[in-house]
């Protein structure tokens, strides 16, 4: 079942708005040290990085 356009933009939007909040939890906190730094930026970067390329992707691929 493929996910209605409604929800691709939904998870867009969440994506990109989670990506902001990274760059200010870091520009507010400073970089992260130790396991912080696998934990902020790769795991929940990965995570919100992925969703929105991937709906990118799913976006662009509906339009045709």
């Amino acid at each position: 079942m493929k996910p209605a356009r409604s929800e691709l933009v939904f998870r867009l939007a969440f994506s990109l708005a989670g990506l902001v909040l990274i760059g200010v939890v870091i520009a507010v906190r400073g970089w992260p040290q130790g396991p912080a730094l696998f934990e902020v930026i790769g795991v929940a970067g990965a995570f919100f990085g992925g969703t929105a390329v991937w709906s990118i992707r799913k976006l662009m691929k509906q339009g045709e």
